[in-house]
């Protein structure tokens, strides 16, 4: 986390004053924090985080033992903040876990620390990362973390027992459910937990339908976007900014969060939206441009092998992250390579999606050494080629009846 050093007293002061603060009591020495993209661990005088700016935040942590060689499961949660606010959270010694106060004590602690009582035990956060954490929460709201989080807020792989059992449907999920039962996260999950885990929409792996005959049921599970629609009406009253939001959510919550049901709820997402081939040229292009965007800048951010906390030490950023994610087997690898020639080989594409695919397919290769060209892919490469893509404006672009207004 940043220190704010460089930054003149007044302005400082004025983040201070308009932003929020995070009131963490009581936590131990060298429990890891985080707070959106950003981690550390805890000093002896740490009370919490300041200058936090408005909007969608995901908080999460990590107790540590003595010897500050082994960290208990993180458990995390969402929080929008608003300027001026004070959220104060204790931590609970026989849970390891922090907890709210009752009113009267929040009131009281809130207090003090708009007087600045615990100025000098705050940490502030660190603006220079907060461009970044926009990019992967820019989607999430209010309405979006009411409706997904668990009941009391907290998300944590302790409460995720039953899925550590499910039978993986690929290798790299074959992989992580081993590397979870084999790590130090399985022992925190023998017993059957009591909390039910995040409330997120229902995406069903294919289409069945008993009404239609095979060669129509086949074509509707290779081209997902009657399914998608579905989704969109059911679950978000076809509002696509919701469904992003819940994307959102997922991949933080899997990320930073460690959550095994948000992985395969992301995957789930990830998985529908490239299994479209109508969709994305045609009746939903505004959607999937902004679905490029997210995924790339998810891309971006989140799949770093590490990253630094306060201490100097490297942590891994999440448990997931090994060598599986750069191998060819991996669901993302195979959804890429069927979805991008239907974009960059489109006779006719949105210039805004094609820009982005383009983009992303380059993220791809940089992040982990994919080679995503095919022959066709490699004929429409240079700009002057004849079988380049008619690039048609966003603003004359059809997008069809079931298009949405968000």
């Amino acid at each position: 986390m940043t220190s704010g050093r460089g930054m003149d007293p007044d302005t400082a002061l004025e983040l201070v004053r308009k932003g929020s603060t995070l009131l963490l009591l009581d936590v131990p020495q060298f429990t890891l924090v985080g707070i959106d993209t950003q981690m550390f661990s805890v000093g002896p005088n740490f009370k919490g985080i300041k200058m936090i700016p408005p909007g969608p935040h995901f908080v999460y942590y990590s107790s540590s033992n003595k010897d500050r060689n082994e960290f208990a499961p993180t458990v995390g949660f969402f929080l929008i903040t608003h300027p001026n606010q004070v959220v104060v959270r204790r931590w609970h010694k026989e849970d390891e876990r922090l907890v709210r106060l009752s009113e009267d004590e929040e009131d009281r602690y809130s207090e003090a620390a708009k007087q600045l009582e615990f100025d000098h035990q705050l940490g502030p956060y660190g603006l220079d990362h907060y461009g970044e954490w926009q990019q992967l929460s820019n989607y999430i709201s209010q309405s979006i973390i009411e409706r997904v989080e668990p009941v009391g807020g907290e998300i944590t792989i302790m409460d995720e027992p039953g899925l550590m059992d499910t039978t993986p449907r690929t290798a790299m999920e074959k992989c992580l459910m081993e590397q979870l039962r084999e790590s130090k996260f399985s022992k925190y999950a023998k017993k059957e937990s009591q909390r039910r885990g995040c409330y997120y929409a229902t995406i069903p792996h294919s289409v069945k339908h008993s009404t239609i005959s095979s060669e129509e049921l086949t074509a509707l599970n290779l081209d997902k976007t009657k399914l998608l629609e579905t989704i969109l009406i059911k679950e978000y009253g076809g509002a696509e900014d919701l469904l992003l939001g819940e994307l959102q959510f997922a991949f933080i919550a899997f990320m930073m969060g460690q959550s095994l049901e948000a992985f395969l709820q992301w995957k789930a997402f990830v998985s529908l939206l490239f299994s479209c081939s109508e969709a994305p040229l045609h009746t939903r292009t505004h959607l999937y441009t902004k679905f490029i965007k997210v995924i790339y800048y998810q891309i971006k951010h989140g799949f770093q092998k590490s990253q630094r906390h306060s201490s100097g030490q490297g942590m891994e950023n999440s448990v997931f992250l090994d060598d599986a994610w750069l191998s060819k087997d991996i669901f993302l690898y195979h959804l890429c390579k069927d979805f991008f020639p239907l974009v960059l080989e489109s006779p006719v594409v949105d210039g805004d999606l094609l820009s982005w695919t383009r983009k992303l397919k380059e993220l791809l290769g940089t992040t982990f050494g994919w080679d995503l060209r095919s022959d066709a892919m490699n004929l429409i490469a240079e700009e002057d080629d004849e079988f380049s893509p008619v690039i048609v404006p966003s603003n004359e672009a059809n997008y069809g009846e079931a298009s949405s207004d968000s």
